[in-house]
């Protein structure tokens, strides 16, 4: 059996490449670094992967996304000498060094970055997404994928005893991404000293933190020595049922994806536990423990849907535009990667984020904007997943959102245009919220205790809970 060692002669990559740019959290980091040094995303070009190639033929296509996964990746060997605590150097190193009223750290969330964005301080994940080839690998082999990923895992783990390894196989949601490559979430175990260092130095005396974390439930097969595997996801859209092999919903995509239908053997599918946005309960522990001696109150909030988090963020968005004197009556529904907190705040719009474009995350806009007074002027502004799924949200949905706007009523076209597969970059959505006239000056940061109670008032009824000090 092959096993991968750090100490092979391979240097620690840069965190500039392991961290996968497919990823949420790398997205979410540079949009909330750019809007605390007063900048847009202009410069955030980067298009993913599974929008490329559209105009070949499908075979063709799947064959040259394959290639373009494995060339993006990094190999096993730079995997396993991956240093974890200089990626969260790296993380910290976006902030401009001066001090702040707050933090907020935790899972990836479009709301949590708007939240710390209106704030005035930094986001900080608790984890971070690493895509590693995988030679000879198939979108139907999860047992393989298992196989690869446990002896990978291994030699991460032993240079990096503060994470925990999250292996996510999901042919769903990455489609023939996940025959090329293996996805790993590296959740920090322990609270990275680079963090413990940011927040003893960059936090005045006091200043709240908050711990936003992603609550949703998976089967969760724990691989032993920190590394556990998750076959599908959450983020797919779709059940933990779907992804058996007499599922007749994953002989339906498989297909699609470069598989036959069938999955072979799978490997157990585990028990219950945290989906693979959940922050380790490590991470806490070293968190109240540092607030503890630091004298900074940290205040935990719970959400059991990315809908329920993203739902009580415009409602205090909304609430702190009109206390400003400003109409809040302006919204836009972003998605995944089309955001661009800074312009938000300059055009003065409530910001809905949508996780993805799942059928799921879509109905959660349509419901909030149903129970909401009824907004002036509504972007929307779908991100493309790049393959098509039964999961997946058609357009005439994303209509439906946008027809909630009362006078004007706007569902990106650019976006739209091929649509599910076309590719759109991040700065795209830049472009759309500069045409948006200015509504300055902003109004006065957020204060944590006005975040922590529209957390309570909005957050109340999808069961989100926010846990004091």
């Amino acid at each position: 059996m092959q096993e991968f060692r750090a100490d092979d002669g391979v240097l620690s990559p840069e965190p500039e490449r392991i961290v996968s740019p497919e990823s949420p959290g790398r997205v979410l980091l540079g949009v909330a670094s750019r809007a605390t040094r007063g900048r847009d995303c202009a410069d955030l070009g980067y298009q993913p992967l599974l929008s490329r190639f559209r105009g070949a033929p499908e075979t063709v296509r799947r064959s040259a996304l394959a290639r373009a996964a494995a060339r993006a990746a990094v190999s096993a060997a730079q995997a396993a000498a991956l240093d974890a605590e200089q990626v969260a150097r790296w993380v910290v190193d976006h902030y401009p060094p001066r001090w702040y009223p707050g933090a907020v750290l935790g899972s990836p969330h479009g709301g949590a970055v708007h939240l710390a964005v209106a704030m005035g301080v930094p986001w900080l994940p608790a984890a971070f997404d690493v895509s590693v080839h995988w030679p000879g690998g198939a979108v139907d082999d999860p047992a393989g994928a298992l196989g690869y990923g446990a002896r990978m895992a291994a030699a991460l783990l032993r240079a990096n005893p503060g994470v925990r390894v999250r292996q996510v196989y999901d042919p769903a949601g990455r489609g023939v991404l996940a025959g090329s490559t293996l996805s790993l979430v590296v959740r920090w175990h322990r609270l990275p000293r680079a963090y413990r260092e940011f927040l003893d130095s960059r936090l005045a005396s006091g200043a709240p933190v908050l711990l936003l974390r992603d609550v949703r439930s998976w089967p969760v097969l724990d691989a032993g020595g920190g590394h556990s595997f998750q076959l599908g996801t959450p983020t797919s859209g779709l059940e933990p049922g779907d992804f058996r092999p007499d599922s007749a919903l994953l002989r339906q995509v498989l297909p699609g994806v470069g598989g036959d239908g069938a999955t072979g053997d799978p490997p157990d599918s585990g028990r219950p536990g945290q989906a693979e946005h959940g922050v380790e309960p490590g991470f806490e522990r070293d968190l109240l423990a540092w607030a503890r001696v630091a004298g900074n109150p940290v205040h935990r909030v719970l959400f059991p849907e990315p809908e329920a988090l993203s739902a009580a963020a415009a409602d205090i968005y909304r609430d702190w535009l009109r206390g400003a004197g400003k109409s809040g009556d302006r919204c836009v529904v972003e998605c995944g990667r089309l955001i661009d907190p800074w312009q938000v705040v300059r055009a003065g719009l409530v910001p809905y984020w949508c996780e993805n474009a799942t059928r799921r995350s879509v109905t959660g806009a349509e419901w909030w904007l149903a129970g909401s007074l009824p907004f002036s002027s509504l972007d929307v502004l779908p991100e493309p997943p790049g393959l098509r799924s039964p999961a997946f949200a058609g357009l005439p949905q994303w209509l439906a959102v946008a027809s909630f706007g009362r006078r004007r009523r706007a569902l990106d076209r650019v976006a739209a245009r091929g649509y599910p597969v076309s590719a759109v970059a991040t700065r795209h959505a830049t472009e759309v919220l500069r045409n948006q006239p200015y509504d300055l000056p902003a109004p006065s940061p957020l204060r944590a205790a006005e975040v922590l109670a529209g957390l309570r008032n909005s957050g109340a009824s999808p069961g989100l809970l926010v846990l004091n000090p």
